[in-house]
């Protein structure tokens, strides 16, 4: 792309003119040929021998703009100077002058476009990029014993809005039973609620919620087991912690990150959030194969999910497959104390 000042020059191509000039330090002036080159003013004797060169964006008028006569110097710190009554020359100076200007004027907006989008480039990785990153870098370095810190937390916040957990003797030993058979990894306890929760829920640490009627409702114990191992696959798709964080806010992740601790309001909130919050679906196939894994059948849980089987026919399917694999959830009586868990 040409410059302004080679657009404005193009006209004045070979442009030449008489004058006077007077040298750095001299007091005397002599007759001189001035000619227009692509970035100078080029100042030669008669017979063309170059006496001086002036950058053409640097030439500064030192008389006044009406006056006949032209004084040019090449600069403002030099007595040096030159003396023209052409006009075509005069003109062609002064055109690329306001050139020069218009082109420094059109770089500054250019800078300062660039100067903005910089600044809001930086600004949306502010609000966009940082939050997440914190984010990523919190559920990294969060030890396990935090995370059920934490979700012993938000039992504790979730129990003031359905109440105290379902406990007997024998219906937490039949808990434990159901934990010892799906849990092999150590993760968190499976309580029960009378209310507060539709079916079940999942919270960091591992800690499995689930509502009373997902017991008493079935007779058999693979239904409440299908919950529990879809809570722990819902866990598995989208880590509970990050899930916490990204609802929180920024200055959650900065507090966990420093501390190590949540602030009692982003918790306070939280559960109200989570009692709220529809399930997330999950992916059949990641599901059957962990029920495979548990060596639990899918269909008893499939069919509590859709009574007529429409909805849930893969798992149903599944399971015709694999049911010879399939081993016990718990003995008669554990089941009986499980049922049970909520009359004491």
């Amino acid at each position: 792309m040409s410059s302004p000042r080679m657009t404005a020059l193009s006209e004045y191509d070979r442009l030449e003119a008489s004058a006077l000039w007077r040298p750095e330090g001299e007091t005397q002036r002599v007759e001189v040929i001035v000619s227009l080159g692509e970035a100078t003013l080029t100042i030669s004797d008669p017979n063309d021998t170059p006496l001086s060169h002036w950058s053409l964006p640097a030439i500064e008028r030192v008389n006044g703009a009406t006056e006949r006569l032209a004084v040019f110097a090449p600069g403002p710190d030099t007595a040096e100077r030159l003396e023209t009554e052409d006009e075509a020359m005069i003109a062609a100076i002064l055109k690329i002058q306001r050139a020069v200007v218009q082109g420094s004027s059109h770089h500054g907006r250019l800078r300062g476009i660039l100067y903005g989008a910089a600044c809001f480039s930086v600004l949306a990785l502010g609000i966009f990029w940082l939050p997440g990153a914190l984010v990523r870098q919190a559920v990294t370095i969060v030890p396990n014993v935090t995370r059920t810190q934490i979700g012993d937390a938000l039992l504790t916040r979730i129990e003031r809005l359905s109440g105290q957990p379902c406990d007997t003797v024998h219906g937490a030993r039949a808990l434990q039973a159901l934990k010892s058979r799906l849990q092999t990894n150590g993760a968190g306890d499976i309580v029960v609620l009378r209310s507060g929760v539709n079916t079940a829920l999942h919270l960091p640490g591992g800690i499995i919620l689930l509502n009373r009627s997902v017991i008493e409702d079935f007779e058999d114990p693979d239904v409440v087991a299908g919950f529990v191992l879809a809570e722990q696959q819902r866990a598995a798709d989208a880590d509970p912690l990050e899930h916490l964080l990204r609802s929180a806010g920024l200055i959650t992740s900065l507090r966990l990150l420093t501390s190590g601790e949540i602030p009692d309001e982003a918790l306070d909130a939280y559960a109200e959030e989570m009692m709220r919050q529809d399930l997330e679906p999950i992916d059949t196939e990641r599901l059957i194969d962990r029920f495979a894994t548990a060596e639990v059948r899918t269909a008893p849980y499939a069919y509590a999910q859709d009574i007529t089987g429409v909805s849930t026919l893969p798992l149903i399917e599944a399971d015709a497959v694999r049911v010879q694999s399939a081993r016990p959830v718990l003995v008669d009586g554990d089941w009986v104390a499980l049922q049970n868990i909520c009359e004491g």
